[in-house]
């Protein structure tokens, strides 16, 4: 019950943004519901997937299309360079493990479209031997074939 709770609390400032607009219009949207919550098993399964490295287990679940824009700031589009980034980057790094402290499911009622928002940390050793502790916060997009077709992400150093 507390899992549950905290969840809509997750989710409150999301429906109370499609409530209320403050002189401001949304570019994408404003109006969310929760969604299925089939599309953030996804996302946790491409989470686990990149931490045991084995980025190749779930293929079928990016579109050809996909888009990714890093925190870094550098975009990559394409799923076989997608996949090619991820690899590069995920074999440059040792001992590297992820924890996830929430997700939640959300569908663009106005757009029809399905995300999902996941806020976690990540922990790595770089090719420098410098441990690297970084917050993260991601918005995964699904096509209307149930499929990866854009990744936004956002980081902090340090982690929380």
């Amino acid at each position: 019950m507390k899992k549950i709770f905290f969840f809509i609390l997750l989710a409150l400032p999301f429906v109370a943004m499609s409530q209320t607009h403050s002189g401001y219009t949304a570019s994408y949207s404003s109006k969310f519901t929760i969604a299925n919550p089939g599309y953030s098993e996804k996302v946790l399964m491409l989470w686990r997937d990149f931490n045991n490295n084995t980025l190749d287990a779930h293929l079928d679940m990016f579109a050809d299309t996909v888009s990714m824009t890093l925190a870094s700031g550098a975009m990559v589009k394409g799923k076989a360079e997608t996949l090619a980034n991820a690899k590069q980057f995920r074999s440059s790094v040792t001992d590297y493990k992820s924890t996830v402290d929430a997700w939640v499911s959300l569908k663009s009622t106005d757009r029809n479209e399905n995300v999902v928002c996941i806020w976690g940390e990540e922990e790595y050793t770089d090719k420098d031997g410098k441990k690297v502790k970084t917050s993260l916060q991601e918005v995964w997009g699904f096509n209307k074939d149930g499929k990866v077709d854009l990744m936004l992400q956002y980081a902090r150093p340090g982690g929380m």
